[in-house]
């Protein structure tokens, strides 16, 4: 069964209209600094590590000038944390000396910062900043994208692309939060809830995972 993406999306504003974003942050730089973090991990510890490093960097130029031991042991349990650590150390230090300290808000400029790739770049732009410049693809859009059969793709900027066809451009800061947020609550990985789902009488898998 072809997807029907005009109902899929009126299904979800239904049920998520005003979805939240996952990462608990107060700004621009916490949101980046949290989105690094987010790689490879779930937002669950992110959101119980970052309370700390906060509080004790609570600012770019505070977390260009940390000891990278010191940013390793806050963020170790959230995976990778030697790089991650030096990701955060050397994109604030790229933020003082390039941009005053502040999260710049176009796609090249946090492009350019390291530990940051199109993922990070467009939660940041479209949470932080309101702009749309492409759809977030983490694992939960990527698993419902395919799953809602709005993709065939697995390559995350390949499941982006094709999002960014089929989702009007005003939706797309929107629907990366819905099917996050949906991901997270009904259509999990390992045991999804198909019979609780609002969306199973137009999925094509429903009732086949």
């Amino acid at each position: 069964m072809p997807a029907d993406k005009k109902s899929i999306l009126r299904v979800l504003k239904k049920h998520y209209p005003h979805p939240p974003c996952a990462l608990v942050h107060a700004n621009p730089f916490q949101l980046l600094v949290a989105t690094i973090l987010s790689a490879q991990c779930t937002d669950e510890r992110v959101n119980q590590v970052t309370p700390n490093l906060f509080k004790e960097f609570p600012t770019a130029e505070d977390l260009a000038q940390a000891p990278l031991p010191r940013v390793e042991a806050i963020v170790r349990s959230t995976g990778f944390f030697r790089q991650k650590a030096k990701s955060l150390v050397l994109s604030s230090r790229l933020l003082v000396e390039q941009h005053g300290g502040k999260v710049p808000h176009t796609m090249k400029a946090l492009l350019a910062l390291r530990g940051v790739a199109r993922k990070t770049a467009n939660v940041v732009l479209g949470t932080a900043y309101g702009i749309a410049v492409g759809v977030v693809v983490d694992t939960h859009v990527k698993r419902l994208s395919k799953r809602l059969g709005l993709t065939q793709e697995t390559d995350p900027v390949k499941v982006e692309q094709d999002l960014m066809k089929k989702v009007p451009t005003s939706d797309w800061i929107w629907v990366s939060h819905a099917l996050i947020t949906h991901g997270r609550q009904i259509c999990t990985a390992l045991h999804p809830k198909c019979a609780d789902c609002p969306l199973n009488t137009l999925c094509p898998s429903a009732g086949r995972l």
